[in-house]
């Protein structure tokens, strides 16, 4: 096959891109978006549930950060397998396995009765969620460019809070606390597939899908110096989605004195919402600028919320978790706005899928740390302290990053 069948067979449908923007353009974007949505919004489902579980199956605080961090490696994992697939083989397929898998797993968390089966649920939740949100990012762009971009910001955002509220709603409030969840979910994804299955393919075949599946970190020359920049933000905007993730329920409970799944999930709106807020807002903002203002809120949240434990506050706590949402909210828009422009079609899921793992590492890594530190440290407080110093030290790293990139 000649270079020029295999750059016509690895773009994105011309066709398409002109015609879908005209015709069902947006419906197919919101589409898109809220598989989003649903994926981080499961993913972050478990959270106000793990104090039952703990209660019910009786294990330690540890377990409950290990069954956090095997859905962060998970997904990492692939990322580095998966992730670049739907390159080769189309967007439809990936996402359609994907959401059937997914509504798979529901059932198993569903129908959890101990650890072993929480772990295996976990798993394979994350080894879906990483082969569907690179391959739902780069049809998102395939569709539209630019509104593509603001999207692939956005939804995260709307998603985790989503997730976090719509447990804690069901856990309080309706019986099988520790089912009902699962199974709205699992309907959602089954409907999702249903809408997958009608959509247009955004980019034709192309050989090379098995070697697609080695794990490897490439860059396009083109984007290496946008990514190294992207880079120190994205890690540390998502280790302050970790810890609020990990620990935010157990800090609700401490200066409460007590567990509130409400309040734990109201905690987390309050950082996701204030997150997707803030892309709307700085939307107009220059890439860099929207990653400086993003990394100053970042620093300012974590100093808020650690004198707010230092004091027992939960309205200062509250406060420092706004501020730090508007951080994470600037801090992955400009990540993403840094790099998407410059890549080429037929790299746009290879390239969100690596920003995904420099995202998941910071996400994952930092949480689990921080879990054997209050179990075989200082305690959950104390965790807390040294995880939010960590976070403030990458925060002041990304920024000399960021100055530096913006002086060349």
């Amino acid at each position: 096959m000649s270079s020029q069948t295999i750059t016509r067979t690895r773009r994105v449908d011309d066709t398409f891109a002109r015609s879908g923007t005209r015709r069902g353009g947006t419906a197919q974007l919101l589409l898109l978006a809220s598989m989003v949505v649903t994926l981080l919004a499961a993913s972050s489902a478990p959270t106000p549930i793990y104090a039952i579980y703990q209660a019910e199956w009786g294990f330690s605080p540890i377990t409950t950060t290990i069954v956090f961090g095997i859905y962060a490696i998970s997904v990492l994992a692939s990322l580095l397998t998966l992730g670049k697939l739907s390159d080769h083989v189309g967007r439809k397929p990936v996402l359609l396995v994907a959401l059937v898998v997914q509504a798979l797993t529901m059932i198993i968390l569903a129908t959890a009765g101990g650890v072993p089966a929480l772990l295996i649920g976990r798993l394979v939740q994350g080894i879906t969620t990483g082969a569907a949100i690179g391959a739902i990012g780069a049809a998102m762009l395939d569709i539209d460019a630019k509104r593509g971009q603001l999207t692939n910001a956005l939804v995260p955002g709307i998603g985790t809070a989503t997730g976090a509220l719509l447990s804690a709603l069901l856990v309080t409030f309706l019986p099988a606390p520790t089912h009902l969840v699962y199974y709205v979910l699992l309907a959602v994804f089954l409907a999702q597939a249903l809408g997958v299955a009608f959509l247009r393919e955004t980019v034709t075949r192309a050989p090379g899908a098995l070697a697609s599946l080695k794990p490897e970190i490439s860059l396009p020359r083109a984007v290496r110096a946008h990514v190294m920049a992207a880079a120190p933000v994205l890690f540390a905007v998502w280790a302050l989605a970790g810890l609020y993730g990990a620990l935010g329920p157990a800090l609700i409970g401490k200066l409460i004195g007590g567990n509130n799944a409400v309040l734990a999930g109201v905690l987390l709106v309050a950082f996701a919402g204030v997150a997707s807020i803030a892309v709307l807002v700085l939307r107009n903002l220059s890439p860099v600028a929207v990653m400086l203002t993003g990394t100053s809120a970042l620093f300012l949240g974590v100093a808020v919320t650690l004198v707010a434990l230092g004091v027992g506050s939960l309205a200062l706590f509250f406060v420092g978790t706004v501020i730090a949402g508007a951080g994470f909210g600037g801090g992955f828009q400009g990540g993403i706005r840094i790099v998407v422009p410059q890549v080429a079609p037929h790299e746009r899921a290879g390239v969100l899928s690596l920003l995904y793992v420099v995202s998941y590492l910071g996400f994952g890594l930092p949480a689990v740390a921080a879990g054997f530190l209050v179990v075989d440290g200082p305690g959950l407080i104390g965790a807390t302290q040294i995880y939010g110093g960590a976070v403030l030290v990458l925060s002041v790293l990304a920024l000399a990053a960021l100055v530096r990139a913006r002086r060349r």
